[in-house]
């Protein structure tokens, strides 16, 4: 389905009003990597399309983009100031860490500002998170993010790599398998991270991410205001949800205990069997079993 113009200006003119520091507008991908006939304009976030939205962005919200390694190339990075973007966020597996870290100094180098978003930490194996870890640490970028891909973490394992990392920007990016977003975000913040992703309604894939309606309103911060958020919940976000689903789903729980990939969450999501939990448990325990 196609997101038209009208949903991103729509979004975008709730975060400035609402007072939002950053809104994630859209991926940074090469145009070899996708074809523009089949994916929206937001898979490449280039200058003309978000002129169309943001003019001159000349507000205090700053644009962001998310970049997959291998979906890049370095040359289809415009210097900072000649593009709207302000900060990239190279999203990464552990095993990718070194691309990740070449990939941002070289977005530091062009004038923006970068973070590193570790995917799947649920799923890596603590000496491959260390040498993950260790190479951040030593790198110049200055904010790691926390990618809790599956639902699957509490906040015990989040403390530790927020403590794993002075001198670090800590970002927490959470998804809702087990309803534990806003609780995962909140304990994040209250333990030194200060870089929080959310959604409109909790909108993402699968079971989707800490609501940001929620999220402002526990804040209380004078800085924020939540009435334009709900406006445009109501106006752009609520169609949406008539559409697709996401968010909170039994299937979604069931892959987040057993720290699986949504995927097969999402595909029974999609089925004639939806709501037959029992099934899907069965299914997933014995792929577990055969794990």
């Amino acid at each position: 389905m196609a997101i038209d113009d009208a949903f991103v200006k729509g979004v975008y003119d709730a975060c400035v009003e609402a007072g939002v520091d950053y809104m994630e507008i859209g991926y940074l991908s090469s145009e070899k990597a996708f074809d523009r006939k089949e994916v929206d304009p937001w898979k490449f976030c280039a200058d003309k399309d978000l002129r169309r939205i943001v003019s001159d962005n000349n507000t205090n919200l700053k644009l962001s983009a998310i970049a997959d390694i291998g979906r890049i190339d370095f040359d289809d990075i415009p210097q900072a100031s000649e593009s709207l973007i302000d900060l990239i966020r190279a999203a990464c597996y552990a095993h990718q860490m070194d691309k990740a870290i070449e990939l941002a100094h070289h977005c530091m180098d062009k004038g923006y500002e970068t973070t590193i978003n570790l995917m799947a930490v649920s799923k890596v194996s603590e000496h491959d998170l260390d040498e993950a870890l260790a190479d951040f640490a030593a790198s110049r970028v200055p904010v790691f993010y926390l990618v809790d891909s599956f639902g699957s973490m509490y906040r015990e394992s989040r403390e530790k790599y927020i403590k794993a990392l002075p001198g670090k920007v800590i970002g927490i990016h959470a998804h809702n398998n087990m309803q534990l977003t806003m609780s995962n975000t909140i304990t994040s913040l209250m333990k030194g991270a200060t870089m929080l992703d959310a959604t409109l309604l909790g909108m993402g894939r699968g079971a989707g991410n800490c609501p940001i309606e929620i999220l402002v309103a526990f804040l209380k911060n004078p800085k924020y205001r939540l009435l334009p958020l709900l406006k445009a919940i109501q106006e752009q976000v609520l169609p949406w949800n008539n559409k697709i689903d996401w968010g909170y789903h039994v299937p979604y729980l069931i892959t987040g205990a057993l720290n699986e990939h949504s995927r097969s969450s999402m595909g029974w999501m999609d089925s004639e069997k939806k709501d037959d939990f029992v099934s899907f448990m069965k299914e997933m325990h014995d792929y577990e079993l055969l794990q």
